[in-house]
């Protein structure tokens, strides 16, 4: 019988954290059988360079997950960050990487305030993160004069071109992917990351420098959201105030397809990644067949919703088998 138990807790495991390449397959060969433009080169190419955008800020939102929390700013930050470069770039003559360079810190630094009213204000994740979500678009909106800011020269536009074929964007996210699996699972903070997710009150009584692992988390989300800002603003070849909406539902949703577990201690990069291509291929899947917009916002919130309750499903079976053996 414990065998028993045990072979269907590694099945349930195997579920939860491969689950994502499972269903990413399954959709993968539906939509080539649906749509003969579907495999073809350039299709495959500008999935990846949709997806590319989600994932790099569903990386972030990831190690915030892991922790217990959450960044509904992340859209806002990209937006912002994004019209910030561009605009210290062309209107105020700062040059093109010194205007992304600001643009970047300045997103970091947003990150950085909602973990400070996290940590130090005690305000909930969702609160504090919804609040800096209206701030920095505000924000953008004030910046940019509710106006597209163009002009855009050809090294800011670079992080939107092809390198031998490859979108430069696609390359950034396998580079950011590397270094965050690095961090995440060889090294110190990581550790700490997956210890605050699995109960924050123990990992503080085994010296886990919670404060600061939380602040570095959520100034790693402003992070990676102001590098998908920066691409969103060469892809256009401007930066445009409403930019990003909607990004933080597409990255919550990739992380959570991707095991990550909204109750925290749960989650790794390759998931995430796979659940950001489940969205894009989606996406991508749905204009190939010509669903109408609004039909495809609807599809979208009903996958979330199923991420959600399959998260829910599979932890509680999780934490029930775990359960009856340590009680065996």
């Amino acid at each position: 019988m414990n065998n028993t138990n045990s072979f269907s807790s590694r099945i349930m495991q195997i579920l939860r954290g491969g689950g994502s390449y499972f269903i990413l397959l399954i959709i993968a060969v539906l939509l080539s059988i649906l749509s003969d433009q579907f495999l073809t080169v350039g299709n495959l190419l500008t999935v990846a360079l949709q997806t590319s955008i989600i994932a790099i800020v569903a990386i972030g939102m990831t190690f915030t997950i892991i922790t217990g929390g959450i960044d509904l700013s992340v859209g806002s930050v990209a937006a912002f960050s994004g019209a910030l470069a561009a605009g210290l770039a062309t209107r105020n003559g700062l040059g093109t990487y010194p205007g992304i360079l600001i643009g970047l810190i300045v997103g970091a630094g947003l990150g950085f305030v909602s973990g400070l009213m996290i940590v130090y204000g005690r305000i909930p994740p969702f609160v504090s993160t919804l609040a800096m979500m209206a701030v920095a678009r505000g924000f953008t909106l004030v910046y940019t004069d509710g106006k597209p800011i163009s002009g855009l020269d050809k090294d800011f536009t670079f992080w939107a071109s092809n390198i031998a074929g490859i979108p430069v964007p696609v390359i950034l996210l396998v580079v950011i992917a590397i270094i965050a699996a690095i961090i995440l699972k060889n090294t110190a903070f990581g550790n700490y990351v997956y210890a605050i997710g699995g109960g924050e009150e123990t990992a503080r009584l085994n010296m886990v420098p919670a404060k600061k692992v939380k602040l570095g988390v959520y100034a790693l989300s402003g992070l990676t959201s102001a590098i998908a800002g920066v691409i969103l603003a060469a892809r256009l070849w401007s930066a445009q105030p409403n930019s990003g909406v909607g990004l933080e539902l597409d990255a919550i949703a990739a992380a959570v397809l991707g095991g990550a577990s909204l109750a925290g201690g749960m989650g790794g990069i390759g998931g995430t990644i796979a659940g950001a291509f489940i969205i894009g291929v989606l996406s991508n899947g749905l204009n190939l067949l010509e669903v109408p917009s609004y039909n495809q916002q609807v599809i979208k919130g009903v996958v979330f919703i199923l991420a959600v309750l399959i998260d829910y499903f599979l932890k509680r079976r999780i934490s029930s088998r775990k359960e009856k053996v340590t009680l065996a």
